[in-house]
């Protein structure tokens, strides 16, 4: 008959944790749901709490799924804010020349993915960082979309069905991001591209030595990132009508790595976690949200989000090198 060794209920615990990387801060999100509940009962009961926190996680958790690819390569996109920016210029334009609707949107998102091309293209085979490839590729996109708008706002395409879909009813924009995170979470845990990522990410060397294609994953990586920031872009322009050249881009982009560094991927490659982006986007959202209802002062917002950054990723290395212990045994 087998005996429970000493302190094993709380082994299992730890084990749990280690395994499934999303527990930690799904609990997290859990204790602030709590705490903001009861600090006011408003919090999640009223619709128009609920749908001001879904439009605050969906632009982030979209966006984080691309940056949380990239940085299990051992990669960033720094310019993904510039693309959420400028892809509904290219759709505006493009539904103005007389392109219908739909079409414009996928030429904008086409568009997008021309820019992370050559985002891989110069990270990969010029060896440049690609920190600086996407902080020039950000500047320069911010130039083009302010010369293109002449810095001035447009209104979105009036187009009510499409409108609705794309971001304008209430809860759209959070069924796009949903459907974003089960998608990229079944690539990256279920399908070649997304374990090729991971080897890559871990040990790119190895990786090439064993057929990997390590160039051109990352490259495709850059596509995709580009990709869902432009769709952001878009989804943003018909939720809120109109289409600003300021709206943003920078912070929703910075937004998105936070997502996905509280969430569980670490910025130096090898492991990561799309849900983990998701609730990231989730525990960003509530504690914008909340403490906008208590009455706490906005400036503490980023002073949280910084914290929570530095605490996660000291979390991750922790985690990583238990994880590491744990697999020599």
């Amino acid at each position: 008959m087998s005996q429970s060794k000493p302190g094993g209920g709380r082994g299992a615990v730890i084990d749990a944790v280690l395994r499934w990387r999303e527990l930690s801060i799904l609990v997290v999100a859990l204790i602030l749901v709590a705490y903001f509940e009861a600090a006011n009962t408003d919090f999640l009961l009223s619709d128009a709490s609920l749908q001001n926190l879904s439009q605050f996680v969906a632009p982030a958790a979209i966006i984080a799924c691309g940056e949380i690819m990239l940085m299990i390569g051992g990669e960033i996109d720094l310019s993904a804010g510039m693309v959420f920016a400028l892809t509904p210029f290219v759709m505006h334009f493009a539904h103005q020349a007389g392109v219908p609707l739909l079409p414009a949107v996928v030429l904008a998102l086409i568009a997008s993915a021309l820019i992370g091309l050559c985002n891989g293209l110069i990270t990969v085979t010029l060896l440049v960082p690609s920190f600086i490839t996407t902080l020039g590729t950000n500047f320069l996109l911010n130039g083009v979309t302010l010369t293109l708008s002449h810095g001035t706002p447009v209104e979105a395409p009036e187009d009510p069905i499409f409108a609705a879909i794309f971001g304008n009813w209430g809860y759209s924009e959070i069924i796009w991001a949903v459907a974003v995170v089960a998608v990229m979470h079944t690539v990256l845990r279920r399908t070649r591209w997304g374990l090729h990522t991971i080897a890559a990410g871990a040990n790119p060397v190895g990786a090439s030595e064993a057929g990997i294609r390590v160039n051109r994953l990352k490259i495709g990586n850059f596509m995709l990132a580009a990709v869902l920031a432009g769709l952001t872009g878009v989804l943003e322009s018909f939720r809120i009508s109109s289409i600003d050249p300021q709206a943003g881009g920078n912070s929703i982009m910075f937004l998105a790595v936070a997502a996905g560094v509280i969430g569980g991927t670490p910025l130096a490659g090898g492991s990561g976690t799309i849900l983990g982006g998701l609730i990231g986007a989730f525990v960003l959202g509530v504690l914008s949200d909340g403490f906008t209802l208590i009455g706490v002062n906005a400036f503490m917002f980023n002073i949280i989000l910084g914290a929570a950054i530095l605490a996660a990723m000291l979390f991750n290395i922790h985690v990583g090198r238990l994880r590491r212990l744990g697999a020599m045994r």
